[in-house]
């Protein structure tokens, strides 16, 4: 299975318990589960890890900005996106990139928390879930 996550989703899961926390913890261990990301993304996830909200998260779990991306880093794979000819998400073009990078990873599934992408509910064949219900299907 092959997917992509939104920015939304991977800080979630690097610096809270939930859902998306857990849904990393089960990727790591189904070696049948890959993980894509593209620049662009690693690039949005790590400007969100130095404003004040994440910088003061990562302090109280006594992590740094360079130790979650490298944590992260292990786990995904980065791929090259092309752009989407066009828009997909009038609402947030932003999650074009999302779409972007899951075309090229040629991805089952996009698992984000983000209204205007889950309102999709797909793109051509890839599903767009959320981490509960991700969650769900990986451990049933």
């Amino acid at each position: 299975m092959r997917i992509v996550l939104d920015t939304n989703v991977v800080i979630s899961g690097l610096l809270w318990r939930g859902a998306p926390y857990r849904l990393l913890g089960v990727m790591r261990e189904h070696t049948h589960i890959r993980l894509f990301t593209t620049a662009v993304l690693l690039q949005e996830v790590a400007e969100v890890l130095v404003r004040p909200a994440a910088r003061q998260r990562l302090a109280l779990i006594g992590r740094s900005v360079s130790e979650v991306l490298a944590d992260y880093a292990e786990i995904v794979d980065v791929v090259t996106a092309g752009m989407v000819l066009q828009r997909v998400v009038t609402a947030d073009p932003d999650d074009d990139h999302v779409i972007a990078a899951a075309i090229a990873a040629e991805a089952d599934w996009i698992i984000s928390g983000d209204q205007h992408l889950l309102a999709l509910s797909h793109y051509h064949s890839i599903r767009i879930v959320t981490p509960a219900q991700a969650l769900a299907s990986l451990v049933s």
